[in-house]
């Protein structure tokens, strides 16, 4: 087997960091059931923490590479994406609304947040191709990320009343496009041109905002807001913003 492939099939197995702790994270909400208040902070934290995604990760390798039309592209492939994909959702919901016991996933974040995880996977999946310790470091920043989305997507699906089998079978296949993503980044995207990398951040940063703006914050408004639960999404953004800086 070649060297090169057998230290890829070690840095790939550093991704059960963020992998496990998405899962525990999630598993752990289902353990004690958080009140309004704590699903509030817990939403505004990730809220927080992708938006740190956004601007500490994602924004200097754009203008690193610094092709306008490519950011352009994406960013309204990706804008368009999402806005299909919640006009999809939103039309499903509306349709099934009327299934008396019908469980509905909201499916628009869990969307947004796939997305996210396989971005994360294809940073990481860079990271690790760029060397072992710059990606050894992501993975530990990415996987408090991992953390809170796993906080967040629980505490939303408590909320449909769906059983605990089924919400940690959902966290698996988000764990899955997380393990995918960072295959592609190592053995595919460092391979590529500039343009094409720079298309793929464009288009996560925008699926990243959307996320934040239209599906995590919007549901953690859905309780009274305070100062507290504010301050959780700038805790969520400095803590991340500290960790992209010591990598």
């Amino acid at each position: 087997m070649p060297v090169e492939l057998m230290i890829s099939y070690k840095e790939l197995g550093l991704t059960c960091i963020p992998v496990v702790l998405l899962i525990a994270g999630g598993a752990s909400v289902l353990y004690r059931k958080p009140n309004a208040a704590v699903q509030s902070v817990i939403l505004h934290f990730a809220a927080g923490v992708v938006f740190s995604v956004v601007a500490v990760e994602l924004l200097p390798d754009m203008i690193k590479i610094h092709d306008p039309i490519a950011i352009i592209a994406g960013f309204i492939l990706g804008i368009a994406s999402m806005l299909v994909i919640k006009s999809f959702t939103a039309k499903l919901e509306l349709k099934e609304a009327g299934n008396i016991g019908k469980q509905l996933l909201p499916w628009g974040m869990l969307t947004a947040i796939g997305i996210d995880l396989i971005l994360d996977g294809l940073l990481l999946g860079i990271g690790f191709a760029a060397g072992a310790k710059e990606g050894m470091l992501l993975a530990l920043a990415l996987a408090m990320e991992c953390l809170s989305l796993g906080l967040a997507i629980s505490s939303s699906l408590l909320k449909l009343q769906l059983n605990g089998g089924k919400i940690i079978s959902i966290l698996m296949g988000l764990s899955l496009l997380f393990v995918m993503g960072t295959a592609i980044g190592f053995f595919v995207l460092h391979y590529t041109g500039d343009m094409v990398l720079e298309v793929v951040l464009s288009f996560g940063s925008a699926a990243l905002l959307f996320l934040v703006t239209e599906e995590l914050l919007v549901e953690a408004h859905e309780q009274k807001d305070s100062p507290f639960y504010t301050a959780a999404f700038f805790a969520g953004f400095l803590i991340f913003m500290i960790l992209g800086m010591v990598v």
